[in-house]
């Protein structure tokens, strides 16, 4: 696999709540798909909404803090899944929001790899950077603020 050492830092992370690290990189860089699924609750949790909702507070989120966490979409533009501190999802999520948390999988594309049905919109830094659930929270606000906006001006 050609890639950056950020995209090798990012392969590690991930990989590293996996039950076997080592096959499931090797498993994951012989995929056709270039997926994995990777158990959810043990480093991070995911919180999932709608793609246009997830689009904006992307959006949001990139204007108020250094470098989201990662954050992945499919390729329809229907959800969008930013990754939290985990335990996040054992707390009230929000209306439309749903959460992977512990005893839950995600699937996972291989980072720096483009694949068929999920990307990374910002892919992991293999520093364990994470979003703060209340700064993701406002930035949801805002951005469904925003897009009430819009529909209210009938643009």
């Amino acid at each position: 696999m050609n890639g950056t050492a950020e995209d090798a830092d990012a392969i590690e992370w991930l990989a590293s709540v996996a039950p076997d690290p080592v096959a499931c990189q090797g498993e994951w860089e012989r995929s056709p798909l270039g997926v994995t699924l990777l158990p959810a609750g043990l480093r991070w949790d995911v919180l999932i909404v709608n793609g246009g909702l997830g689009c904006r507070t992307l959006d949001v989120l990139m204007s108020c803090v250094p470098r989201p966490s990662p954050v992945l979409a499919d390729f329809g533009g229907f959800r969008t899944g930013f990754f939290v501190p985990r335990g996040t999802v054992t707390r009230r999520l929000g209306t439309g929001v749903r959460g992977a948390g512990r005893g839950t999988w995600i699937v996972a594309p291989y980072p720096g790899r483009t694949t068929g049905g999920v990307r990374w919109l910002i892919p992991p830094d293999g520093c364990g950077t994470l979003t703060d659930p209340a700064v993701l929270e406002l930035a949801m606000h805002e951005a469904a603020a925003r897009m009430a906006g819009k529909e209210g001006n009938g643009r």
